[in-house]
């Protein structure tokens, strides 16, 4: 009786230990990548490196987000860095053509949301999986970028209230900052607390049965990758902005370290599970890892090296305990 007492004592912290094992162990990863960079460099922990860090981050977080609710539905984005390069010079050539800056940002973020329901439709209503489409999807978007810049980056002068977006500060935070962590909580809020939200991991576990219970699962599916192309529109301006520059080659490799960031955090690529906190953990993680590679004067396309293993890594780690938290719920049930 005794030996029963203490395990039943003991089954919540067991629970909430297996049912959060990923988000604490990024979150110890996290911490211990604070600790080596603050330990090995002079510069890491000054306030300036970490405004700069969260300044940096703020884009990947951005999409990061959004990338959850994709990735929840059991989907993934492979276009994203496209999307953002090819946001990025339209709104610089729009700028340079002398159109309010807040009309540019209102236009941008209405492209963005076109050219993610376009993919979305191919995935939801045409049956393609998403690796197709979104692939298609990184080379054509791209090829626009280039084509519309020719390869040139187009430089966003005398626009000081969108620049601000990207280089300002409001109470001594950046700008972008804010932003992303604006976005941030309306995706916790949206996943934890809505009708939406619940509707989203639903589809991810299981489409069919979603369906059949009358919720709209092919338009759920539709509407993730028209919030990813939101996303997309709002880290391209802000790129635009931080740099003062459009480019087609902007955000190459933006696609590795969201997906990276969002895997880090613990949502499953099987769908039907992911962590918004863990997501914005993730993105730190990386951004972190990029940064304090820098200061140690290592050659910074390690860093892409780093990123790749990361996610093999990350992935290994998930499929582990998803698999491992299937069998024990077996066990239970």
């Amino acid at each position: 009786m005794t030996a029963y007492t203490e395990r039943a004592a003991g089954s919540p912290l067991a629970d909430f230990i297996s049912e959060h094992a990923q988000v604490l162990s990024i979150t110890a990863f996290f911490l211990g990548c604070l600790i080596y960079f603050s330990a090995t460099t002079d510069t890491f922990l000054t306030a300036g490196n970490i405004l700069n860090v969260i300044r940096q981050a703020a884009p990947i977080l951005v999409v990061a987000v959004a990338m959850t609710f994709v990735i929840i539905t059991g989907g993934i984005d492979l276009s994203v860095g496209s999307q953002v390069a090819l946001v990025n010079a339209v709104a610089a050539i729009v700028l340079a053509m002398g159109t309010p800056w807040p009309v540019v940002v209102v236009g941008m973020i209405a492209f963005g949301g076109l050219m993610g329901i376009l993919q979305g439709w191919f995935v939801a209503y045409q049956g393609i999986p998403a690796f197709i489409v979104t692939l298609a999807g990184l080379s054509i978007v791209r090829g626009f970028a280039l084509y519309l810049t020719q390869g040139y980056s187009i430089p966003i002068n005398g626009v000081p209230g969108f620049l601000a977006l990207g280089r300002g500060e409001f109470l001594g935070m950046p700008v972008p900052a804010l932003i992303a962590a604006a976005v941030a909580v309306v995706g916790y809020v949206v996943i934890a607390s809505t009708k939406y939200g619940r509707q989203v991991v639903a589809v991810g576990s299981n489409l069919e049965a979603a369906r059949r219970v009358g919720m709209p699962a092919k338009w759920i599916v539709a509407s993730v990758y028209l919030v990813s192309g939101v996303a997309c529109a709002i880290a391209g301006l802000l790129i635009a902005a931080r740099l003062g520059s459009g480019s087609s080659n902007a955000a190459v490799g933006f696609e590795l370290q969201v997906i990276a960031a969002v895997v880090l955090g613990g949502t499953s690529l099987m769908g039907g599970r992911g962590s918004i906190l863990g997501t914005i953990l993730g993105t730190l993680t990386i951004a972190v890892i990029g940064n304090g590679l820098i200061l140690m004067h290592i050659s910074p396309f390690f860093t892409q090296i780093v990123t790749g293993a990361i996610i093999l890594v990350a992935i290994w780690l998930n499929t582990r305990i998803f698999t491992t938290n299937f069998r024990l719920g077996g066990r239970k049930r």
